[in-house]
């Protein structure tokens, strides 16, 4: 039988226990049909249920560029995509999402909600600027990847990740590049996946990776008049925020210098008209 859902679990192997918690959250869904593929991010995936589909990868490819690895494989109508440190507490995630598609043909993107299973850090996770309320479902313009849904036509449409970011604001990408589509993009706080609260510094070089793929990010999708906007609201937002740690963001500024000197990506910069939807809907794409 071909499955409904493909889902996609990347993993660096370095974390069993929560990788097997991750797919038999996954092989528990009821209401579906599914298959779960992980992704070996540098190593070759063993010791999970026969079921499950792998796929090495001999070096790390990166976050989105793994990710679209595992689509290759996949065989589902909709894709979804959990980190390998996340689980799904309820059987019946995907199949309200599978209802959410069928009753809404242009519903194209779903994020959950995500939060610790202490409770702790869901506000943090929200994919909004302002309303932080992590029960509140609305449209987004930006998705948190490690618990999120996508129709497979969607996912085409946008050809996937942007598999040059390595991480960070490949979901921001997603996003517009869906709504520029003409499809929505929405946040479920009915829905969640539990994750462990780590630091959103924890990666080596995150300030530098952020501001090089916000640049990238701009130039690859926005006109050219909103990109410059764009940048310069980031780079005034992000002074603001490490005022009290001033090599915080001169790594910031020396990632975005390189962003603007180096080459992200075929540029494919959203319609005028998807800019003045997204700004009818609360948010322009200048921050």
């Amino acid at each position: 039988m071909t499955p409904t859902w493909s889902a996609v679990v990347l993993s660096q192997g370095d974390r069993p226990a929560e990788l097997d918690r991750a797919v038999g959250s996954l092989l528990a869904q009821d209401g579906v049909t599914i298959e779960v593929i992980v992704v070996g991010n540098g190593w070759r995936p063993t010791g999970l249920p026969p079921e499950v589909r792998t796929v090495r990868l001999k070096r790390n490819l990166g976050a989105p560029k793994g990710r679209n690895r595992g689509v290759r494989k996949a065989r589902g109508e909709h894709l979804f995509f959990l980190d390998d440190d996340a689980w799904l507490p309820r059987v019946d995630t995907l199949a309200a999402i599978e209802h959410a598609f069928d009753d809404d043909p242009r519903l194209g993107v779903v994020q959950t909600r995500i939060c610790s299973p202490e409770g702790d850090g869901a506000r943090r996770w929200v994919p909004r600027l302002r309303d932080k309320d992590p029960m509140r479902s609305s449209l987004v313009f930006s998705v948190l990847e490690g618990s999120v849904a996508v129709r497979r036509s969607v996912f085409a449409n946008t050809r996937g990740w942007a598999g040059r970011f390595f991480y960070a604001h490949e979901g921001v990408e997603l996003a517009w590049r869906a709504w520029d589509a003409g499809y929505t993009v929405m946040y479920r706080g009915d829905l969640h996946a539990h994750h462990p609260l780590v630091s959103r510094e924890r990666h080596t070089g995150h300030m530098r990776q952020d501001g090089r793929n916000r640049v990238w990010l701009a130039k690859r999708n926005l006109p050219t008049p909103v990109a410059s906007v764009y940048v310069a609201m980031w780079a005034l937002l992000t002074g603001v925020r490490f005022v009290r740690e001033p090599s915080s963001y001169a790594s910031w500024l020396a990632g975005a210098w390189e962003g603007a000197r180096t080459y992200g990506g075929k540029r494919r910069p959203i319609k005028w008209s998807t800019v003045w939807r997204m700004t009818t809907h609360g948010r322009p794409p200048l921050v």
